[in-house]
């Protein structure tokens, strides 16, 4: 017969009206519930984020954690700066010098130089008044209005004979997010305590990883004396508190640095890994795949590494990532209490430390750095929420 005499059924009627959806693996089906939950979405978008902002951010910032300028220290993200001629903007700073300043709000030029400090003649202390030098001719700032409440300004300029009192509020064009004591562009070191923050929550989260997961492992496995023994030990050092240990490992070595963090929190931080996987190997050990494995003569370690792990992988997933904002949180706490890195490197906690003591002064100083450790945690506990939830295997058809 001929192709033409054939009539082709549609694919409309080969459909099946009772077919079943089509079948997907099981990280596919994870992804597909974790995207549902838009918390744990958001959770995710946040941590790319962040992530992002340490690793690029740094290199793409004009200033580098260090940089130093004295002269506007303390420099709030929002300036007050006055005209006091034509094309003639100044900026008063906290150390109550005068600073030039466009009209835009840029401190610096293009070659990221600053456009000038004027150059301090003499103080008056009895009439509060501090005289400058600019171009040739007299600048003189007078305090007196400070505390006169009839006035709704704190100074006023004079220069070239007339007097100026009038302020307007600007963006700071250079550092976004304001100085520190130092002159230090804050969103910079921000970013570059992203950088060191996660780096040591990533390493000291990855080395509890392996060893709790590999002590669980194995003593859930043995089972017996060996379980008995592995599980004392546990208890021995969750009878310490871990902070109080980290505290006391951080106080022993006085060459504190990034690495010795990193040493420290993922020397006790395991603990409650391999109490979790522990409890996960012994409900799985005694299943058929198992039994038929040791039947056929594979080895312990295959079984555990190649078995019984891969099948508790959910939920050392969500513990891990758990762990990651716990161990954030630990970072900024030893740093924020003095024991952490050493300046000029600059974590999250470092810069809290730093900005504590000007809190009623400059709050911005503190707010952006704890605001960063409250979103990170806020990220990976949203995520692991949506974790926990998408691996769970008896919520699998949900």
């Amino acid at each position: 017969m001929e192709k033409h005499e054939f009539n082709f059924v549609p694919k409309e009627a080969k459909a099946d009206s009772e077919q079943t959806k089509p079948s997907l693996t099981y990280w596919a089906d994870v992804w597909r519930r974790l995207k549902k939950n838009k918390m744990s979405m958001v959770g995710l978008v946040m941590v790319i984020i962040i992530v992002l902002t340490g690793v690029f951010g740094p290199m793409l910032s004009p200033y580098t954690y260090s940089q130093q300028y004295l002269s506007v220290r303390n420099a709030p993200p929002r300036l007050d700066i006055m005209q006091i001629d034509e094309d003639l903007y100044v900026y008063r700073t906290n150390d109550y010098y005068l600073a030039l300043v466009t009209n835009d709000g840029h401190l610096l030029d293009e070659n990221d130089q600053l456009l000038g400090v004027l150059e301090l003649d003499r103080k008056d202390a009895i009439n509060k008044t501090y005289y400058f030098i600019y171009n040739g001719e007299e600048v003189a700032m007078d305090f007196s209005y400070a505390n006169d409440d009839s006035t709704p300004y704190d100074y006023a300029i004079t220069y070239k004979g007339e007097t100026y009192t009038k302020t307007e509020t600007v963006h700071n064009a250079d550092f976004w997010w304001g100085t520190d004591k130092l002159g230090r562009d804050v969103l910079t070191r921000v970013m570059s305590g992203a950088r060191i923050s996660l780096t040591i929550a990533l390493v000291a989260t990855l080395v509890n990883f392996f060893i709790g997961v590999t002590y669980g492992a194995i003593s859930g496995y043995e089972g017996g004396r060996t379980d008995l023994v592995m599980m004392r030990i546990v208890d021995i050092i969750n009878s310490i508190p871990l902070i109080l240990y980290v505290i006391i490992i951080m106080v022993i070595f006085e060459n504190r640095g990034l690495w010795l963090i990193v040493m420290v929190i993922g020397s006790v931080y395991w603990v409650g890994m391999a109490r979790l996987v522990r409890g996960q190997i012994l409900g799985l050990k005694e299943q058929e795949f198992v039994l038929a494995a040791r039947t056929i003569g594979v080895s312990k370690r295959k079984i555990i590494f190649k078995h019984l792990i891969p099948n508790a992988i959910g939920p050392i997933i969500v513990a891990l990532t758990m762990m990651i904002p716990s161990a954030v949180f630990t970072e900024a706490f030893l740093s924020f209490i003095g024991l952490g890195i050493s300046a000029p490197l600059a974590s999250w906690g470092t810069l809290a430390n730093d900005a504590i003591a000007q809190m009623q002064k400059f709050p911005y100083q503190l707010f952006f750095p704890a605001g960063a450790i409250a979103l990170t945690m806020l990220a990976f506990n949203f995520l692991g929420d949506g974790l926990r939830d998408a691996l769970d295997p008896r919520l699998r058809k949900g």
